[in-house]
């Protein structure tokens, strides 16, 4: 009897010990793929890498500004910002993980030489914080909720939060 209780206790343990080393992986996975896209996509400007980071259902969400709908999507918004921005880099400060979710606190730097949202360029190196959640499914980003601190880019910038059409 009490060797049947060993081996199911064991059993029990090997389980759950390979659950949680599956999950650990999947959080490790889903924090790359993240620091990828910021690498590759928005601080490179390497769009067709978001092919393989971004699902083709892919949905960001942002404070200010209209939705971005799939990979075309987000190509197109990083390409406008790039425009705006040439220089426009994001530099990760925080990264934390949990199940399917990715929260990243980041500083962003750039200087402003095209049109950005409706303001004519400027000249101006800009400095800003911003925090981004990702979800994750299938080793992809799925859905992002982004948190720019559009009322210091646009004092940076010297414009009236009024006068901005759409922010990044």
């Amino acid at each position: 009897m009490n060797i049947r209780l060993l081996v199911l206790v064991a059993l029990c343990t090997v389980i759950l010990g390979g659950c949680a080393s599956r999950q650990a992986r999947t959080v490790s996975q889903n924090k790359s793929v993240v620091l990828r896209a910021e690498q590759e996509v928005w601080n490179k400007g390497n769009l067709a890498t978001a092919d393989a980071l971004y699902s083709p259902n892919f949905v960001c969400h942002f404070v200010i500004g209209p939705e971005w709908r799939g990979v075309q999507g987000i190509k197109e918004v990083v390409a406008q910002h790039r425009r705006s921005f040439p220089d426009w880099h994001e530099r990760v400060d925080d990264i934390i993980a949990e199940g399917d979710k990715v929260v990243i606190r980041f500083t962003s730097t750039g200087t402003q030489e095209g049109e950005f949202a409706g303001i004519a360029p400027t000249g101006k190196k800009v400095t800003i914080q911003e925090m981004a959640i990702f979800r994750l499914a299938d080793g992809r980003i799925v859905e992002q909720w982004g948190m720019p601190d559009l009322h210091g880019l646009l004092q940076q910038l010297q414009t009236s939060p009024t006068t901005v059409q759409s922010a990044k």
